[in-house]
């Protein structure tokens, strides 16, 4: 048998509402105090500390003392990014599964995490809803059910911007597509078009990625520049 990576243990850890609770609140990269996370996960002092050792035993998070304080954090973005994952797959409800049971937790991500994050290798946000709303709006790019299309006009438009569609096209991957936003239940912009606009926003200095955590910093001027793309179209 091939080697599989274990991840019974990981999805065991994760299983845990408590536990998930306070790796949720970690997922903008900060590091939280060990009482801060027991308050918010609705927890004791000392049931937090045996739920946050087993997730730093489990790899997921990792201590740093401060004086007398316990600080946690994501041990590395990976583990944000799986999680964010799952996220995702919370919104597929296959259409024979009941409602009321498929029915997604409404998510509250931290603010920086909601407005403008790393989603695979596009972007995801609150940014990117309202940029795909825009596009669609100015008719940059159509959608029929599940399929997206750049028209015409949008190839014309993306290359004034520097993206040129044609190119993206000769890629081994799906030109442009949309993609379910799981903080703000709305499609992005995904497919190497998405990405591509990502790698251009951030080469512009509009965007800044962090280390710690798939969230961007968006600059005063990035929000500005961004904001502005198929607004007046």
């Amino acid at each position: 048998m091939e080697y599989a990576p274990c991840i019974s243990q990981i999805a065991t850890l994760l299983a845990d509402p408590k536990r998930s609770a306070m790796i949720w609140a970690l997922m903008d990269g900060t590091a939280r105090a060990s009482d801060e996370l027991a308050l918010l996960a609705g927890l004791s002092t000392s049931s937090a500390g045996a739920h946050l050792s087993r997730l730093a035993t489990g790899g997921l998070i990792k201590l740093e003392a401060r004086g007398r304080k316990r600080f946690f954090r994501l041990a590395a973005p990976e583990v944000g990014a799986a999680v964010e994952a799952l996220a995702s797959a919370s919104l597929i409800r296959p259409d024979h599964v009941s409602k009321s049971i498929a029915q997604p937790v409404p998510l509250n991500p931290p603010l920086p995490l909601r407005r403008a994050r790393v989603c695979y290798d596009h972007l995801g946000g609150e940014l990117a809803a309202e940029l795909y709303e825009r596009l669609l709006d100015a008719g940059w790019i159509e959608q029929q059910e599940q399929r997206v299309e750049v028209t015409s006009k949008g190839v014309t438009q993306f290359a004034e911007c520097g993206i040129y569609v044609p190119a993206l096209a000769q890629r081994k991957r799906q030109t442009v597509c949309a993609c379910p936003d799981w903080s703000e239940r709305k499609p992005h912009l995904g497919g190497a078009l998405g990405a591509g606009l990502l790698q251009m926003f951030i080469q512009l200095g509009w965007l800044r990625t962090t280390e710690e955590s798939t969230a961007l910093q968006v600059s005063t001027n990035g929000q500005r520049q961004i904001s502005k793309i198929a607004s007046a179209a």
